[in-house]
């Protein structure tokens, strides 16, 4: 609903009351046409402003009504009614004005922002464009170039920023709707005409076409498949070139098509699977229960490698004071400058100063002393970790959660070398950390609800989308990467060639593919990791028994480019070739290619034809295979965290919705007819034999994936 009440006798003050987030939902919708109408009918009224109940304005639709009819006002005639208003509308704009919430600021002639405030048209992450008028304002407003930045990404900016842009007319430190009314009054009778952003015309530079080429370039290369932000480009050229009229109309044909289509369902699923994994829930059958996080003040990192110093930046722009400690005096120098600099350039982004203050450096593993929480980053080895672990337990106070930044180490063995393990979770952060929006926090058999529960409120307050998972090799996102870039190994020796493996994952909507990641990262991080498993054996890869390893087939052909001193872009050879070591262009490599066929050869391997469809097949199903395993295992709760997993962490692209809601959308039977063929042709890999559980979901005639948890919840309570 929108309370109406007046404000120093002659201002109508208009609050939107619909928690948490003042959605405008139809009530909302219908109590602001009814209260718009009472202010402007009152004679008393000499000026209007629209505010927020409880510091936030209006976090935009309610995506809830996506699914169903719509009722109520529309949004569009509204806005424009505002927009005709004979006396002055005033937005009061406090927390959050996003979507449709900014789209309602842009139909009052005036914006008032608070200095906490952020703005944006955030639609295109939902694979929509702003369709209420934004496309066709905003450009009216700022110029082309920027609104285009914002619509194409669905950036959202500080109120300095927005102050900057033109978006808001003044910036306060105060009270926002005080300052609203104050300017209300000052403004009140002054013509409106000039106020009226859709009458202005949209300011077009000279090179126009030029402009609007290279945006559809950019957009294009970005989306890889995505609708939104190519209808998001043509959106604001309508705005640029037709009159505003026109320009709405084709917003509303550009709208209509992506609403029903399969892309926005996708990304409308990842948008409230994140919330739900945010609901997290531990295995009942533990005796264990949802539990109120411990309140974290003072954090400490151990280790300022890569992975540490972007804890560091994280933890310390949450607010928190922060102990980096690094041991070694050269990486600790090192680590200092890095993150000074992260948090420099961070800062400046956001118009803020940066957190140096909050972080202090030490050599002397005791400064963790009267920390809240410990991050450990240091590198991974489970000896080293088991040692850091021993000296954290006799230099921690009482209570002092110990987590660890382990990608798959056993959580249940560094906690067994602790006197407390229910103080022990795991923390994986995605690199680098301070961008990365995933966070893994890994519950061991002992980790108690509440160090979870802080865990994952910590998470929640650096920005990360937090999963809670179980505890097994890999847990959810690399016990699955496993399988993906197995196969892509084996298609390797069957006959096809990175180009054709990349090529056919980045057409799907991955920013790189299988190899062109690993020259990114570096191929001797994941030879190191099989060395460690004891799966990678020097002097054995060139052998015929290097290919079974306990049984099942095993490609030693990525341990054999790291023995050849390939490591990727760092040494300018990997799977491709790089004009100099760091290069970051990718070329065909003769060499790779020429080693393939010799590997075939001394293998008795005859290379066959290989299409982009079995590509996609033999590494996207092998890993959907592994999720539903991991549903079956109880290490994930549902589909929803393994999407969200994969989305945010493992570049999974969002408009396809994630691994599972993918395989839900492919058809069930259609994914365990293909897996039976692949293993049926492959006998020696059986992870391609297909998980219990989808036979079960097939059986079950294929529910939608929001009802996978309910035949997944009946399984476990029969085992």
């Amino acid at each position: 609903m929108a309370q109406y009440t007046r404000a120093s006798g002659f201002v109508g003050l208009i609050t939107l009351q619909n928690p948490p987030v003042n959605a405008l939902s139809a009530v909302v919708r219908q109590a602001i046409v009814d209260t718009v109408k009472i202010a402007l009918s009152d004679p008393k009224v000499k000026s209007v402003v629209i505010c927020g109940q409880n510091g936030n304005f209006c976090g935009g639709a309610d995506i809830k009504e996506f699914g169903g009819e719509m009722t109520g006002p529309p949004l569009i005639p509204m806005i424009h009614a505002i927009e005709a208003a004979n006396k002055p509308m005033v937005a009061a704009i406090e927390g959050n004005a996003l979507g449709g919430g900014l789209e309602l600021a842009l139909g009052c002639h005036y914006r008032i922002a608070h200095s906490k405030a952020r703005l944006g048209l955030p639609e295109v992450t939902l694979g929509l464009l702003p369709a209420a008028g934004g496309s066709q304002r905003l450009p009216r407003l700022i110029g082309v170039p920027d609104a285009l930045d914002l619509i194409t990404t669905g950036r959202i900016v500080t109120a300095a920023e927005a102050l900057r842009l033109g978006i808001v007319d003044q910036v306060t430190e105060h009270n926002t709707v005080d300052a609203a009314v104050k300017f209300a009054l000052s403004v009140a009778g002054q013509p409106l005409d000039a106020r009226r952003i859709s009458t202005f015309p949209c300011p077009r530079p000279p090179d126009s076409d030029a402009l609007f080429e290279e945006a559809m370039r950019k957009v294009r290369g970005s989306a890889r498949g995505a609708m939104a932000p190519v209808a998001c480009v043509q959106a604001v050229r309508a705005a640029a070139t037709l009159p505003y009229e026109r320009g709405m109309e084709r917003e509303k044909e550009l709208m209509a098509t992506l609403f029903t289509s399969g892309q926005a369902r996708a990304l409308q699923y990842v948008f409230f699977a994140q919330r739900a994994v945010g609901r997290w829930s531990m295995p009942s059958g533990a005796g264990w229960d949802t539990s109120k996080p411990r309140p974290v003040n003072k954090a400490a990192v151990i280790g300022l490698g890569t992975m540490g110093r972007g804890i560091t930046v994280a933890l310390a722009q949450t607010g928190l004071s922060v102990v980096a400690i690094e041991t070694q005096e050269k990486q600790l120098m090192e680590a200092k400058q890095a993150v000074t600099s992260m948090l420099e350039r961070g800062a400046k982004r956001r118009g803020a100063a940066p957190a140096l203050d909050r972080i202090s450096y030490s050599r002397n593993i005791q400064a963790v002393a009267d920390v809240d929480l410990v991050i450990e980053a240091v590198f991974e080895d489970m000896a080293l970790k088991l040692e850091v672990f021993r000296q954290l337990s006799a230099f921690c106070k009482p209570g002092t959660l110990l987590c660890t930044n382990t990608s798959a180490l056993d959580v249940d063995e560094l906690a067994r070398g602790t006197p407390n393990p229910e103080l022990v979770v795991g923390m994986h952060f995605f690199a680098p950390a301070h961008v990365m929006k995933l966070l893994e926090v890994v519950y061991g058999k002992r980790s108690s609800p509440q160090a979870v529960a802080t865990a994952m409120q910590l998470g929640k307050k650096m920005g990360k989308a937090s999963v809670a998972v179980g505890n097994c090799r890999g847990f959810v996102g690399n016990r699955m990467l496993r399988l993906y870039v197995e196969q892509a190994f084996f298609l390797l020796e069957e006959g096809a060639t990175p180009e054709l493996v990349d090529g056919a994952l980045e057409e799907f909507g991955f920013p790189m593919g299988v190899f062109r990641m690993s020259d990114l990262s570096g191929l001797d991080v994941g030879w190191r990791t099989r060395k460690a498993a004891g799966q990678a054996q020097p002097g054995e890869a060139s052998g015929q028994s290097a290919r079974i390893r306990n049984g099942s087939r095993y490609s030693p052909i990525g341990d054999l480019v790291c023995e050849q001193g390939r490591f990727g872009q760092k040494t300018g050879r990997g799977w491709y070739q790089y004009d100099k070591p760091g290069s970051r262009v990718a070329r065909s490599d003769p060499w790779l290619h020429s080693f393939l066929e010799q590997y075939r050869a001394r293998h008795g391997l005859v290379a066959r034809s290989i299409d982009r469809q079995e590509v996609l097949e033999r590494c996207l199903y092998a890993l959907v295979n592994e999720g539903f395993r991991i549903l079956e295992d109880g290490i994930a709760a549902g589909p929803e965290d393994i999407d969200v997993i994969y989305v945010f962490g493992y570049g999974w692209p969002g408009h396809r919705g994630g691994p599972m809601f993918y395989a839900s959308t492919v058809g069930l039977p259609k994914v365990l007819e293909r897996l039976e063929h692949y293993h049926q042709a492959h006998p020696d890999v059986p992870d391609l034999q297909p998980c219990g559980l989808l036979r079960r979901l097939v059986a079950s005639g294929s529910p939608p994936v929001h009802r996978w948890r309910e035949v997944i919840k009946k399984l476990h309570s029969q085992l």
